[in-house]
């Protein structure tokens, strides 16, 4: 355990730290509190992957085992994800990274075969945990189109591109010399090639008999043992698939023409049946209209009824916009089932795992582009079975998450009881048919909570404890806003131009319940937690104008109130939905000059809002347009349930909302938050020479090059025309005068104040008339371009953000203004003069600096309501390079200071019920003598980390976490046994630094930043664990905590589960008698190399897996290494010592035969003369 003095840290500094520069003020005075315990060493980290949850991302394959119940979905990058009860799921990648373009199990042996389109093969072992690949064969000379394993049998039919039919023993992964030949098959039926393979299967009664399907129409089939075809059948369309009825005597071929053939295996002169089940039939018994292929047809039979046949695609080409059917045809009825996105493909699930006997289809399992469906097959209608699996993340687009570990033990159940009730009804009664594998049997405990906001504006809870994930609430933020009922009709809307809705940040506190999100229209909705359902007759809102530094320069003296312009009382600190038109430049929406001016970009909806049990709107508050000027998109937001405020910044500035009371506290621009202290210089800029593009034309390549392109010549026009304005406009009040809040009780603007704003605004208002129109609008695209640039929904545009900072990035540093980007509410000194703690609000810019603000909260819950919150500022507390990430509080022995917070209590409950329960639970306030420092500030922003001593504000460490990257997301987290801030930076290194030294101790190079999308869903959470959105379906999780990484084996679900496979279908006495079951047929003889010979070398190349034998001895390391090479080379050894053992033997039997002959030739001439030999 390593000690460290905060007074003596100077002397503990050595010269040869790589990467960190650290600084320490001396502290006076000997107390035992300087001294700060690190239990948390390097030996405490390890990062690793957990498991993966959604929908696999760009299925292309699926494969399902009967006996097992497990499900595999192949992906078009390469990703292989099993599924089986709930809870129970798997992720594997294949290297190469290619589509999966089929999947086969081999039923119930725990193995799994994958054809990629890179022409290679893999065998997969399903019986460990994590599943590993055995055998690779790779193909060089033929492209693998179709491949087919039959039940219980070792040997894989492999089709190709060119038509011949190659055949791999799975047991070791070697190519036979048998071949089918594509010329052989169709011999002189057609004088053209047939085509691709596109299908391959034995006949269910006879294993000598394959039936191959090419492209062109042609199929046959083929006998195994005489190495001919003995029926050819031909069609004029082009074949997609063939299915079998399983007596062996007919199949069934689905064509590109929408059309079904049925053909008994007798007759192959011409199809026994041809019938296009979505085709117009015509009167005069003509060849119907040709329909839409239909991609795959299953040909299922049942004991007790009617066969089905089910299939996909088909539809009339006069459908146009319909969506993708399956279709399912039960005797004489047909059913066609919509469905939501396009059919990738489709497997009907049996009882049975023999192709020859009665399948009895009880469901159809339906893989779509972004979804899975498994429909009941065996009750009316049709229902659909409820899916057990978060497949649900992408319904609508994540566009931020928050990941919340240890959380309070009675919210999992509390959110499951409200979300319960949102539940579809209309599914199956019957249980969820995919029910393979168990359950780990983890030791992690602990109840974990992940919040995802989307597109459409809704916010998601889930369970994310035991590597699990299960949907518990959804929240749909979007019914408090009005709809436009018509493409015309676009109110406000144009900040963004599409998802108006979508939620950017969010802030929760999950002891009060108390959720605050933030949507790009610049609106922030305060939401609290209740049990009972409630109507709210009006919504409250509150209606914020944050004016535009157009300027860049220190605004003048009333510049507290141009940047806080409807912040006087009854203006904007009403709660109505219109502020009152009191001053003049809130008297009309639009000028005199067309621009828009104090209006929201969302419509409130003014009718009665009926509220669920669940999370219920307290305060809505919006930002307004000013000047035509769309407002600045919210960049941090902070909410404190003890204090009863939310805090939100952005561009523009601060401001401080009481939700209690409604009102307005701050509205300021972030210059005015220096006060006289402001180190920046803020001149205006030269105006660049350059051509900048258009705003219809902005480059298309990511949020930083729109943000370089965002000063157009249209901007500087209005900005040189403001800056006129401002330096015309010397106020004399003073900094402190303008620091304050209007409701403050502090003092209120006086009647000269309103007059100076009265007039200035009204010289803004004449000087933008000689502005022209077009300047103004170019200046409102520019900036919703800007906006919506970060969240393009379009996957190529995700990708396009690099790795480190290119040129476009290094011109935010230069040219964007000072940004708020964060905002923590805390209990501690944030004066130098203080020596009890206060209610503060720390905020940090994107120019690096954490600045204070002091809160004078009412100590009782009835001041509370009656008085104003009061606040004082106390300046800048620490400078860092970059901007601000993340601030905490850290108390003198080393613990992380969570913020006061109020406990949860129903805000409709009675009243003695809600006094009961409602209680404030501070944070241990820090107290201090003269002198004395009693907490720490420890602040990370994009570049470096510090730690601050309270209230002296001394930095006693500094380290810079790296130079040639920047930081994207940065959290401090509690681990076992410490605290640590964990980073995260663009250039894929994930960095944990122990506090409050800030010693570096883990630095992995984890994951490069490939697209915008891992910037911004990337979030650390307590206990070591971690999460991101890896594609725009699925959530990576993460640990890059040791112990866990440790019981990881014990807390995976196992998917192969000892299971016996069914017994075969009895033949019956006739059948046995008369030959008339199935034909067994012994393919080792067939295509082993004794009969079959060894195939060419150059065809395929054999590949051992990680999982195999020879991989394991490559990938063998360490103790556990060298254990198994010490084993595997005893038993090389005993297989030698057993190989020389049996050549000894036959060399003393071989000397035992010469000496007998010897000994016999002797006898024979011994009594012989020489004349007699």
């Amino acid at each position: 355990m390593k000690k460290f003095n905060i007074r003596k840290v100077l002397d503990g500094l050595t010269a040869g730290s790589s990467s960190s520069s650290s600084s320490a003020s001396l502290q006076p005075g000997n107390r035992e509190n300087d001294v700060i315990q690190e239990t948390l060493q390097s030996e405490h980290f390890q990062l690793c992957k957990t498991v993966r949850h959604g929908f696999p991302y760009q299925p292309s394959a699926m494969a399902f085992d009967p006996v097992q119940k497990i499900l595999a979905i192949g992906t078009q990058n390469g990703s292989l994800r099993l599924f089986g009860r709930a809870g129970v799921e798997c992720y594997c990648q294949h290297e190469s990274g290619s589509a999966i373009i089929q999947l086969q199990f081999l039923i119930n042996e725990g193995a799994l075969v994958s054809a990629l389109a890179d022409d290679s093969i893999h065998l997969w072992n399903l019986r460990q945990k994590i599943p590993a690949i055995l055998h690779s064969l790779k193909f060089s000379r033929e492209r693998i189109t179709f491949c087919h394993l039959p039940f219980q049998s070792k040997w894989l039919y492999i089709g190709t591109e060119r038509g011949n039919i190659h055949i791999v023993n799975v047991e070791s992964f070697s190519l036979s010399g048998y071949v089918i030949m594509w010329n052989k098959a169709i011999e002189l039926s057609s004088k053209t090639h047939p085509g691709p393979v596109v299908h391959i299967s034995d006949n269910p009664m006879d294993e000598g008999k394959l039936l191959i399907g090419f492209e062109c129409g042609f199929v046959v089939l083929w006998d195994l043992k005489s190495k001919k075809a003995d029926y050819r059948y031909n069609y004029d369309e082009a074949i997609h698939s063939v299915a079998w009825h399983h007596e062996g005597k007919q199949f069934v071929c689905s064509h590109s023409d929408g059309t079904l053939t049925t053909w008994n295996v007798r007759s192959p002169a011409k199809p026994a049946q041809i019938i296009t089940p979505h085709g117009k039939q015509p009167k005069d018994g003509k060849k119907p209209e040709p329909c839409k292929p239909i991609l795959k047809v299953e040909y299922k039979t049942a004991r007790a009824g009617e066969p089905f046949m089910i299939l996909s695609g088909g539809l009339s080409y006069d459908t146009v916009g319909r969506r993708a059917c399956l279709t399912v045809m039960h005797g004489k009825s047909t059913a066609v089932l919509e469905m939501d996105y396009p059919i990738v493909d489709f497997l009907a699930l049996c009882e049975t795992p023999y192709p020859n006997d009665y399948q009895e289809p009880y469901a159809v399992v339906v893989l779509l582009e972004k979804d899975l469906v498994v429909i009941d097959l065996a009750q009316p209608g049709y229902p659909s079975f409820e899916n057990p699996y978060p497949l649900t993340i992408h319904e609508s687009p994540v566009t931020c998450c928050e990941y919340f570990a240890d959380c309070p033990a009675e919210l999992i159940p509390a959110l499951y009881s409200v979300g319960s009730r949102q539940k579809r009804q209309g599914y199956s009664k019957k249980k969820w048919p995919i029910s393979g594998g168990n359950w780990g049997q983890g030791a992690q405990s602990y109840p974990e909570i992940i919040i995802t906001g989307h597109a459409d504006g809704s916010v998601k809870f889930w369970d994310a404890s035991a590597l699990m994930l299960q949907v518990l609430y959804k929240l749909k933020t979007a019914k408090v806003f009005e709809k436009t009922r018509n493409k015309e009709e676009k109110p406000s809307t144009d900040i963004v131009d599409e998802d108006p809705f979508a939620i950017q940040s969010l802030a929760w506190c999950p002891e009060s319940r108390l959720l605050c999100v933030a949507g790009v229209s610049a609106h922030v909705i305060v939401y609290r937690f209740s049990k009972q359902e409630i109507t709210t007759e009006e919504v409250q809102l509150l209606e914020v104008r944050m004016q535009c530094e157009l300027n860049e320069v220190d605004s003048p003296d009333v510049g507290g109130d141009q940047a806080s312009a409807v912040s006087t009382p009854g203006a904007s600190s009403s709660p109505q939905s219109s502020a009152p038109q009191t001053h003049p430049s809130t008297s009309s929406n639009n000028s005199s000059d067309g621009l828009r001016d104090n209006v929201p970009c969302l419509r409130v909806r003014n009718t009665p809002l009926k509220q669920s049990p669940g999370y219920q709107v307290e305060l809505i508050i919006q930002l307004v347009w000013v000047s035509g000027e769309p407002p600045q998109q919210i960049t941090s937001l902070a909410v404190n349930s003890a204090y009863g405020l939310v805090a939100f910044g952005n561009g523009n500035g601060l401001a401080v909302v009481d939700y209690l009371q409604k009102t307005l506290l701050l509205n300021m621009a972030t210059a005015e938050l220096y006060g006289s202290s402001d180190p920046h210089q803020r001149q205006p800029r030269s105006p660049r020479k350059a051509r900048q593009p258009s705003g219809d034309n902005l480059p298309k390549t990511s949020c930083m090059s729109s943000l370089s392109s965002f000063y157009s010549e249209s901007v500087k026009k209005l900005r040189s025309s403001y800056l006129s304005l401002c330096d015309g406009n010397d106020g004399s009040a003073g900094s402190e005068d303008r620091c304050k809040s209007p409701t403050s009780g502090s003092g209120s603007p006086s009647h000269s104040d309103d007059e100076s704003k009265h007039n200035f605004l009204e010289r803004v208002k004449s000087k933008s008339k000689l502005i022209s129109k077009s300047v103004a609008n170019d200046f409102a695209k520019m900036s919703r371009k800007f906006s919506m640039a970060a969240d393009q929904k379009d996957d190529a545009r995700d990708n396009s953000f690099s790795r480190s900072r290119s040129s476009s990035v290094a011109s935010i540093d230069k040219e964007s203004r000072e940004v708020i980007s964060s905002l923590h509410f805390y209990d501690c000194l944030s004066r130098k003069s203080e020596a009890t703690a206060v209610a503060s609000l720390w905020l940090g810019t994107s120019m690096g600096t954490m600045l204070a603000i002091s809160l004078n909260v009412p100590s009782t819950p009835e001041l509370r309501l009656q008085q104003t919150v009061g606040i004082s500022f106390c300046g800048s507390v620490v400078r860092l390079k970059g901007g601000i990430l993340r601030m905490a509080l850290m108390d003198s022995t080393g613990s992380l200071q969570p913020p006061a917070y109020e406990c949860w209590y129903d805000p409709n409950a009675p009243e003695d019920e809600k006094e009961r329960t409602r209680r404030r639970r501070p944070a241990s306030p820090p107290s201090t003598q003269e002198n004395q420092d009693s907490h720490y500030a420890v602040v990370c922003s994009d570049k470096q980390a510090k730690v601050v001593a309270m209230p002296s504000q001394n930095c006693v460490f500094e380290h810079n976490i790296t130079e040639n990257s920047f930081v994207l997301r940065a959290d401090v987290v509690i681990m076992p046994a410490g605290i640590c801030i964990a980073c995260f930076c663009a250039n894929g290194h994930i960095m944990t630094l122990s506090l409050p030294s800030l010693r570096p101790l883990l630095d992995v190079n984890y994951l490069p930043l490939t697209d915008m999308r891992i910037a911004r869903t990337f979030c650390f959470s307590n206990l070591g664990q971690a999460l991101y959105l890896t594609s725009p379906t699925e959530i990576q999780r993460l640990t890059y905590s040791q112990e866990t990484c440790d019981n990881l084996q014990e807390m995976l679900g196992e998917l192969f589960t000892p299971v016996e496979t069914p017994e075969a279908p009895n033949r019956g006495f006739f059948k046995g008698l008369f030959g008339g079951g199935a034909q067994s047929l012994d393919r080792e003889d067939l295509f082993g190399e004794l009969a079959a010979g060894k195939a060419s070398r150059s065809l395929a190349q054999h590949i051992p897996g990680p999982g195999s034998m020879e991989g394991m001895k490559g990938a063998a390391s360490g103790v556990v290494g060298e254990l198994a090479r010490a084993r595997i080379a005893l038993d090389e050894r005993g297989q030698k010592l057993g190989e020389l053992e049996e050549r000894t033997a036959a060399m003393m039997a071989s000397a035992d035969s010469f000496s007998k002959h010897a000994h016999d030739m002797m006898l024979k001439y011994k009594d012989k003369k020489w004349y007699q030999l």
